[in-house]
């Protein structure tokens, strides 16, 4: 059986069910897959709040529309979790079972009390102190369950015309902070802006991380000439320091997945 085959197996076994969603590449397709085994049965809750960009949260709603599953959509600020603020290594955690709470107390309004999530195989290859918070909760994770990788659902994604098939991985904004650095929620608009910038500059992976009054951004090598060989970099700096940034970096390492868990708590930048 393959893993797809066994994913809708695997989802036809519920009789209701509620997708953690956020409009990215796994719970997208996880949404569509529940959504056309159990049809509206199934239904997506998604946090907003700072520690996404806007734009994100306009395109999940709009893909939401396109798969067909109702979506339900709850507000939460970083700044009503105070782990979150102090922003320490396991800040994931505390995190994540905050809002999993939160979207398990939303599913029982519906009569729900089975909560997916998209976790998939290859993220329990990286520091995500995040994914016991889900165990604690009882969050079902399908996808890694069937064995599937990221590689996997996005090339299932394409097979049913889903257009984020090749949208970049995206994480948290917090995760651009350095542990043990307090998080506002300044810092994390910061980021935003500064990201939001790149990706309308044609640069489809990048990371704006906050090291003070640095940022450090990263991009895919084969995407840094179109910074470093751009007369329009300049720009790109003056805009960066319009955000509150005082020196502008790239970091010529390339973006790397996970890169800010290298900076442990105590040390600065």
């Amino acid at each position: 059986m393959n893993k797809l085959k066994k994913l809708k197996k695997s989802l036809s076994n519920y009789e209701k069910v509620a997708i953690a969603y956020s409009g990215g590449v796994d719970s997208s397709f996880l949404a569509k897959v529940a959504y056309e085994t159990l049809g509206k049965n199934a239904i997506a809750i998604m946090i907003i709040g700072d520690m996404q960009p806007q734009s994100e949260v306009i395109e999940a709603r709009n893909l939401a529309k396109k798969i067909g599953i109702e979506l339900v959509e709850i507000n939460i600020k970083g700044k009503h979790i105070p782990e979150f603020n102090l922003n320490k290594k396991d800040r994931c955690y505390h995190c994540k079972k905050f809002l999993f709470e939160k979207i398990k107390k939303e599913a029982d309004k519906y009569g729900i009390s089975i909560i997916l999530d998209g976790t998939n195989l290859d993220d329990t290859k990286d520091y995500r102190p995040g994914l016991i918070a889900l165990e604690e909760l009882t969050i079902q994770s399908p996808l890694k369950e069937c064995m599937m990788t990221k590689e996997d659902i996005r090339t299932f994604s394409k097979e049913f015309s889903l257009e984020t098939w090749s949208k970049p991985s995206f994480a948290c904004l917090a995760s651009r902070i350095p542990y043990g650095e307090k998080i506002t929620t300044n810092k994390l608009k910061m980021v935003e802006l500064g990201e939001e910038y790149l990706k309308e500059r044609g640069i489809t992976q990048y990371r704006v991380r906050h090291h003070g009054d640095i940022a450090r951004i990263e991009v895919e090598k084969h995407e840094m000439k179109k910074i470093l060989f751009d007369d329009s970099f300049v720009d790109l700096v003056t805009y960066f320091e319009t955000l509150g940034f005082k020196y502008v970096t790239l970091d010529l390492k390339g973006y790397i997945t996970g890169s800010m868990n290298k900076f442990k708590e105590d040390q600065k930048i």
